[in-house]
């Protein structure tokens, strides 16, 4: 044991002549042992307390610590403590955005204003060159091989005012209008949007006013395929450009096409194949495209209604027109205006002709080459006056144009497929098809031979009378008002399409900002799709599958006759127009 120096053994000296005892060794060891202890509840208390344990449900268990001394990071383990990280950016478990993360955050704040009538509903409109829409109007000569369009592009669209020497119309309101007019119809109605906006920023949609119809219209026939998509192609790459596009990658874009949709989705680059490629265009799978027949495979176009003859200015033409249809006596059963068409095997219409012929409460009238009645507008709108109902059966596609005139005339349409009406217009026309219509299956007639007369006769005349009364209440929705104006109170079919669009559009970012995506959704049940409820997200098994189950080619895009149906479309109809 060491000697303590001179200097301690002075110091014990003088104490002990002070009468003073030195401090005991123990005590000095005690000192140590209530530093160690303040030093640990010191740790405890600082250190651990500020990152609690994460699993609370799983008490720790201190017998796991080892006497041994331990670095902190060995004792976070035995504690099965989680070891300090540096703080990460994750994301809460339901990965949503702040709502203002998303560009499109001040159009949906619009809805949210109540003292504005426009909140939710402001339209941007894009100010496309004029090679897009008003070039064709000026060289319309060239819209058609057959005709000449350029009178039935003026007055908005309307065409030529119709005379009324038979009584047949009311006194205003009544024009020639071609069937394939709604690019122009519509985009003039779009000027009178009274919620129309230069900021798209606050826009609840985009509109693209693209003549589509117009355009391929030109190049249907004795056109490479060049020709037939370049105003397409050119449309697109314009789009891509603009700063709105790049909010929603187009999705919140939209334009019209007065014609069916097979005449834009050509399947291949083969000259021989049918019409353009605009709705197979990656960026054109993103808009919303409104066509007056839709695929029932596709998500990217909306069936519209053709446009029928009537284009009233105000609220007291549609009321004038509808009492007059409630008060009209109808002595036909039923009535059918069309031809034959003997070079489809599975078209009906011979079948309905015959049987229509062998009734003395049918009324036909049969649209062939040459002049008919059936390319009369009076004709046609007298005798569906005269009838309680009128047969819609498929033409050269699922949809007819008559179907609108005939609804327009207070006459309760029967459908044959389902895909002539009740599918593609979900947006104007009732969910529930009995309360308007009647649907009698396609093979009914061809192969059971069903009474078409005996199966209307069995319809009691309250429920006639119900169901005309339907009809007749959904004439303002399925009609275009005159575009150089705008009705009071009443909505339109371009007022309905364009409020739901928004709706569409409005519902995505919604869903966006939520998470909840699709993205289960399959492609070709869009017709299912269609027929959902609000809240619904689901499909299944339905009773219309057989309907829409034909071939199809190897991508599930179209049906491979459809290409050559609006091609026979396209040439039947212009004997209409003659």
């Amino acid at each position: 044991m060491r000697r303590r120096s001179s200097a301690f053994n002075h110091q014990e000296e003088m104490e002990k002549a002070n009468g003073k005892s030195p401090p005991s060794r123990l005590c000095f060891l005690a000192t140590l042992s209530v530093m160690f202890w303040i030093m640990i509840f010191y740790f405890h208390f600082t250190v651990l307390s500020s990152n609690p344990i994460s699993n609370p449900e799983q008490p720790v268990s201190f017998s796991s610590i080892s006497a041994k001394p331990q670095r902190i990071s060995e004792a976070y383990e035995a504690l099965e403590l989680p070891r300090m990280k540096a703080p990460t950016k994750s994301k809460p478990a339901d990965a949503r955005q702040a709502p203002e993360a998303f560009p499109f955050t001040r159009a949906l704040r619009t809805i949210e204003n109540k003292s504005d009538p426009c909140g939710g509903r402001y339209i941007y409109v894009h100010d496309l060159p004029s090679r897009f829409n008003a070039d064709m109007l000026r060289d319309c000569r060239k819209l058609s091989l057959w005709i000449n369009m350029c009178k039935f592009t003026s007055n908005a669209g309307m065409g030529p005012p119709l005379e009324n020497s038979d009584g047949v119309f009311s006194n205003t309101g009544w024009y020639a209008t071609n069937q394939f007019a709604v690019d122009v119809i519509f985009n003039n109605r779009m000027k009178q949007y009274e919620c129309l906006t230069e900021d798209p920023s606050i826009a609840a949609a985009i509109f693209v006013p693209f003549y589509a119809g117009f355009d391929i219209a030109r190049y249907l026939w004795g056109y490479n395929t060049s020709v037939r998509d370049a105003a397409s192609l050119d449309l697109v790459e314009w789009l891509m450009k603009r700063p709105e596009w790049s909010v929603m990658g187009g999705r919140d874009h939209f334009l019209v096409a007065g014609r069916i949709t097979w005449d834009f989705r050509r399947l291949t680059d083969s000259e021989t194949d049918w019409g353009n490629k605009l709705l197979f265009l990656p960026a054109a799978r993103n808009m919303s495209m409104l066509v007056v027949e839709a695929s029932p495979w596709n998500a990217n176009d909306f069936g519209i209604p053709y446009p029928t003859y009537f284009h009233p200015a105000k609220d007291a033409d549609v009321f004038i027109w509808q009492d007059r249809m409630r008060m009209l006596e109808r002595k036909f059963l039923f009535s059918f205006a069309g031809a034959p068409r003997p070079d489809n095997p599975e078209s009906i219409r011979g079948k309905i002709i015959d049987q229509c012929k062998r009734s003395k409460v049918c009324k036909l009238l049969e649209c062939d080459f040459g002049e008919s009645k059936c390319h009369s507008p009076s004709s046609i709108m007298q005798m569906f006056q005269s009838s309680l109902f009128c047969l819609q059966p498929q033409g050269d596609s699922y949809t007819r144009r008559s179907a609108f005139d005939s609804m327009l005339a207070g006459c309760i349409p029967v459908f044959f497929h389902p895909g002539s009406a009740y599918i593609q217009y979900t947006w104007h026309l009732p969910r529930n098809y009995s309360t308007y219509s009647v649907f009698i299956p396609e093979d009914d007639i061809r192969k059971r031979s069903v009474s078409i007369e005996e199966r209307l006769k069995q319809i009691p005349p309250h429920v006639v009378e119900t169901m005309r009364e339907t009809v007749i209440s959904l004439i303002p929705s399925l009609i275009y008002a005159d575009p150089r104006s705008k009705l009071e109170t009443l909505k339109d079919a371009f007022d309905v399409a364009v409020q739901a669009i928004i709706d569409k559009v409005t519902r995505l970012r919604r869903d966006i900002i939520e998470g909840h995506e699709e993205k289960d959704f399959i492609e070709e049940n869009s017709w299912k799709y269609a027929l959902l409820e609000d809240g619904q997200r689901t499909v299944g098994p339905h009773e219309w599958d057989p309907f829409f189950s034909k071939p199809k080619d190897g991508n599930g895009d179209s049906v491979t006759s459809s290409a050559e149906a609006a091609k026979n479309s396209w040439k039947n109809e212009q004997r209409s127009q003659n």
